[in-house]
């Protein structure tokens, strides 16, 4: 269904959109409020009325004290939790000394080797105050235990530390791909955190199951929506399996979602993912808390949406895609600097990413009324056909014989990977526009300016790790490390105490992993005909 011009009026997931919607589309719609299951119009019954979203900037560049400085500066301007982005060596779980981190180390976030890097990190941040969310996965729990004895160094219970580690695992075999243990021992070190932070952490979110960067691959709306809750559902189900109850861990299971540019479409999307998180917790698990029921997400503007061309005009993309998350009803969101195309943010660009947040709180009017598409023709009715999507991938999934079956079959990789090619050959054809890239270009482009990170900054991180090793209790850390190897082939035992301790004792991080490499082993994935 395209215009006269020839552009697609459907969805970017190809969902067909009518000229015009009447009564008809909400003729069936049940009378729900904010704040009452199923939770469409959102989790708390007033809105952002009550409290505002958290704004939450993804930040980390270079080395930790580099990022400690910028840290500062944003909570200065008005941040109120922080973001944290690692570097790839980080993600990977591997040392800034291995030879493979070389060219890598703090350009697209902090490189953070051992505690002593992540002391640095949050010097002068009070945790009992502040919240932080940090995006890693594989290495997850080694973090997240650095997180907690900085926390502990600092006077603070973990009782009273809040925030959200994204220990998605499931995603990365999807979508982003860095995973470094098979699917199996993976889940089990997730269900080690989620059972750990249950008991011993009990304001963190152990677990971000993230949409974004399986949106970020090339999938559709619908599809991150149905693969993102998939997982979810698979954590939940492994933690059942662990012998946990269902209302101990789910109030502390978060989501992340992409905000992409198809406006009416996320918003859409995002109040599907509650209804349908609401349904299955009752009616599938018998879940009686209603924190459990209550599906809380953050959102990122898309990365993929912003272009080299014109790059300016990536502040009014960011600016649609927040206000399409705010209308969403996200609990925190972080808004993508115009810059981030070609480089890390420089502070300015970062500003200013943070004061669209702030705009949109305080001069919009977006915050004063709590889903205030609700009723609208087309949004119920666009609604209804993303939950009708998802549930329809779910009956799929559920053939393949659940969610790491799929995987291992290269059914999810299939599936993004030809939304993405059917996306492409839209915008080769014109069939969609992307302004500046596929039409209403220019040629006199003015180059902005851009953050760079100074290779001393490499060098420097070196020596600080091997520094690290050189001061440190040689002997408790081998006997940690001799430990954490004990206990991860006693497949019972949760891992997380002995992490806890190896961090203690300043064992880096590619030393933790290597450990539990010596174990569990690499994975390596099937290629896909």
């Amino acid at each position: 269904m395209r215009r006269e011009d020839g552009v697609e009026t459907s969805t970017i997931s190809g969902i067909p959109v009518d000229p015009v919607y009447t009564a008809e589309a909400t003729r069936d719609l049940p009378d729900e409020l904010p704040g009452e299951f199923p939770y469409t119009r959102g989790i708390h019954k007033s809105g952002y009325r009550g409290r505002l979203w958290t704004m939450r900037q993804f930040s980390g560049f270079a080395t930790a004290r580099e990022t400690n400085a910028r840290y500062h500066y944003l909570l200065k301007n008005g941040q109120t939790g922080l973001s944290v982005a690692f570097d790839m060596p980080t993600l990977m779980g591997q040392d800034s000394d291995a030879p493979t981190s070389r060219g890598e180390i703090g350009h697209c976030g902090v490189a953070i080797d051992s505690l002593a890097d992540m002391e640095t990190l949050l010097d002068g941040i009070p945790l009992d105050k502040v919240t932080t969310s940090m995006t890693i996965n594989s290495p997850a729990a080694i973090l997240l235990a650095m997180y907690l004895v900085v926390a502990e160094k600092q006077g603070v219970p973990w009782t009273q530390v809040g925030g959200t580690l994204q220990n998605d695992i499931l995603k990365e075999y999807i979508a982003q791909k860095e995973y470094i243990f098979p699917p199996q021992p993976s889940m089990r070190l997730v269900i080690d955190s989620i059972e750990f932070c249950a008991r011993e952490v009990p304001r963190w979110n152990t677990v971000s199951i993230s949409g974004y960067h399986i949106r970020e691959a090339g999938s559709t709306a619908a599809q991150e929506l149905a693969f993102t809750l998939a997982d979810g559902f698979a954590y939940v189900d492994a933690c059942l399996e662990r012998g946990m109850q269902i209302d101990e861990f789910a109030p502390r299971l978060s989501f992340f979602f992409d905000a992409h540019i198809d406006f009416f479409e996320e918003i859409a999307k995002f109040r599907a993912a509650r209804r349908i998180w609401a349904r299955h917790m009752r009616e599938r698990y018998g879940a009686q808390n209603p924190r459990s029921l209550q599906l809380r997400f953050h959102t990122q503007t898309a990365g993929v949406s912003l272009t080299a061309q014109q790059p300016e005009l990536n502040i009014a993309r960011t600016a649609v895609e927040a206000l399409a998350a705010v209308l969403g009803g996200t609990q925190s969101l972080h808004t993508n600097a115009m810059d981030e195309v070609l480089a890390l943010p420089t502070d300015k660009s970062a500003r200013i990413a943070l004061r669209t947040q702030q705009m949109l709180a305080y001069e919009s009017g977006a915050a004063n009324t709590v889903d205030p598409l609700g009723g609208s023709y087309f949004m119920e009715s666009l609604t209804k056909r993303m939950e009708e999507e998802a549930e329809a991938y779910f009956e799929r999934i559920s053939e393949y014989g659940g969610v790491i079956r799929a995987i291992e079959a290269g059914f999810f990789q299939k599936e993004i990977a030809d939304a993405s090619f059917r996306y492409q050959t839209e915008l080769e054809h014109k069939r969609r526009v992307i302004v500046g890239v596929n039409d209403f270009v220019t040629d006199d482009e003015e180059p902005i300016e851009i953050l760079r990170i100074s290779p001393q900054a490499e060098q420097e991180q070196v020596d600080r790790v091997r520094e690290v090793r050189r001061k440190r209790d040689q002997a408790r850390c081998t006997r940690a490390l001799e430990s954490l190897r004990k206990a991860a082939q006693s497949p019972d035992e949760n891992l997380m105490p002995h992490i806890v301790e190896a961090v203690r004792a300043y064992a880096t991080e590619g030393e933790i992993m290597g450990t539990m490499v010596d174990v569990f082993g690499l994975y390596t994935e099937r290629a896909i005909i």
